[in-house]
C-alpha cells in the first residue's frame, strides 16, 4: 500500500470539493490503486497574510474527511481548535520527511501568478509533488515549473487548470501519441456555453446572464467569462502542455460574448446551426495561432450539440483524422475528480 501525504492549499468551493471527494473516494483508492490517502494539513489563506503564511490545520493520518471537514469549518480556529497550528506556516509544513502531494487551489491572478506561483516553486524545489487547479500560476510560468519539476524529479499536474472533468490533456499527450496534432478546436467554459444556448432559445443577453447566475452556473462578476479570458486561460495551457510551447496570453487573440454582432446572432440561432465560443489552436509548421471567438457552427460540427454547461474539445491529427471529447462536469466537483485523478496517476507512474 502506497501512502500519499496531501497538503490542501486554499478552501475555497474547489478545495471544499476535493476534501470531500476524497473522502467518498478513499477506499477505492485504497483497493482499486493501492493508494491510501491521508491528510497531512489544510492552509486557507483566508486565515493567512499571502505569502508570510503563519498558521495551518494540522491533522493525524487517522482523520476521514468527514471529521477534517468538521475541524476546519469551526470559526476562530486559533482560540478552540486543537488542529490549528498558529506557528506554523507553509515552509515547515514543506519541510518534512516522504513528501507527498500539496494540492494548489487558491484563487487565480493572471498577471502575477501569485500567491500560487510561489507556492508551487516551493512545493516543487522541496521534493513535493503538485496537482493544481490553479491556472494563474500556470499562465505565467509553465515552462519554469515544469522545468522545475523536472530538474527535482517531481511531478506537476494541471487538469484542474484546464477544463475540470474533461480529460483534455489525457487525450492529448497518451491517446494521441505518435500523431501530430495539427490543431485544436474547444468550447472550455461552461457559462458562456449556457448563456449562448439560452439565447439560441430566444432570451437576451442580459437575461440570459441572470439566469446563469441565479442557478450558480456564472459567478457574481461573470468578467473572466463572458470576456473569454477563461477560455484564453485554458487554450494557452493546452498549447503550452501539449506542444511544449512557452506563449504567454499577449499571443491569444481573445473575443468573448459581452458584444455579439446581431448579425451573428441571428446566423446562430437559424435552424441546424448554433453560436459557440470556441479556445483554438491553428498549427502552421512550428508556430501556432492562438484564439478565444465566436463561430457559427452548422449540425455536421462536432461540437455542434455540446450545450448548456456541457464542455468539448476536438483534435485535428494527420493520422487519426479528428477526435472530439465532450461532457465532463463543470463544477467544483468536476475539477476536485480532476485533481484526484492526477493525483491516483503521480503514483501509478511511480
Amino acid at each position: 500500500m502506497k501512502i500519499s501525504k496531501l497538503i490542501l492549499l486554499g478552501f475555497g468551493n474547489v478545495g471544499r470539493a476535493f476534501l470531500n471527494i476524497v473522502g467518498e473516494k478513499r477506499e477505492l483508492c485504497r483497493n482499486r490503486y493501492g493508494l491510501d490517502l491521508n491528510f497531512h494539513s489544510i492552509v486557507d489563506i483566508k486565515f493567512n497574510s499571502v505569502l508570510k503564511s503563519k498558521g495551518a490545520f494540522v491533522f493525524p493520518g487517522s482523520l476521514d474527511a468527514k471529521e477534517i471537514l468538521e475541524i476546519v469549518s469551526l470559526k476562530s480556529p486559533e482560540r478552540v481548535n486543537p488542529y490549528w497550528k498558529p506557528e506554523i506556516g507553509l515552509a515547515q509544513i514543506l519541510n518534512v520527511e516522504e513528501p507527498g502531494v500539496l494540492i494548489e487551489c487558491t484563487p487565480s491572478d493572471g498577471k502575477t501568478g501569485e500567491p500560487g506561483l510561489s507556492h508551487i516553486r516551493r512545493a516543487l524545489d522541496g521534493g513535493w509533488n503538485v496537482a493544481t487547479a490553479n491556472k494563474g500560476a500556470l499562465i505565467v510560468d509553465f515552462r519554469g515549473l515544469k522545468e522545475l519539476a523536472l530538474k527535482n524529479h517531481v511531478h506537476l499536474k494541471i487538469s484542474g487548470a484546464t477544463a475540470a472533468a474533461l480529460p483534455i490533456l489525457d487525450v492529448a499527450l497518451y491517446s494521441l501519441a505518435g500523431s501530430e496534432i495539427l490543431a485544436i478546436e474547444g468550447i472550455l467554459n461552461g457559462t458562456t456555453n449556457y448563456i449562448l444556448t439560452r439565447m439560441r432559445k430566444g432570451l437576451a443577453y442580459d437575461a440570459a446572464l441572470k439566469e446563469a447566475q441565479d442557478k450558480g452556473i456564472a459567478e457574481t462578476d461573470p468578467a473572466k467569462d463572458v470576456e473569454g479570458w477563461d477560455t484564453a486561460y485554458k487554450i494557452l495551457l493546452i498549447t503550452n502542455a501539449v506542444f511544449d510551447r512557452a506563449y504567454s496570453l499577449n499571443d491569444v487573440k481573445v473575443e468573448g460574448i459581452t458584444a455579439i454582432p446581431s448579425k451573428l446572432m441571428k446566423e446562430g440561432s437559424e435552424k441546424g446551426r448554433a453560436l459557440k465560443l470556441l479556445g483554438k489552436v491553428i498549427r502552421e509548421g512550428e508556430k501556432f495561432i492562438l484564439e478565444v471567438s465566436l463561430k457559427v457552427l452548422d449540425n455536421s460540427h462536432q461540437l455542434f450539440g455540446v450545450d448548456g454547461t456541457e464542455k468539448g474539445i476536438s483534435f485535428l491529427t494527420d493520422t487519426m483524422a479528428s477526435v472530439t471529447v465532450t461532457g465532463g462536469k463543470s463544477d467544483p466537483r468536476g475539477a476536485a475528480a480532476a485533481l484526484l485523478k492526477d493525483i491516483i496517476n503521480i503514483y501509478r507512474s511511480d
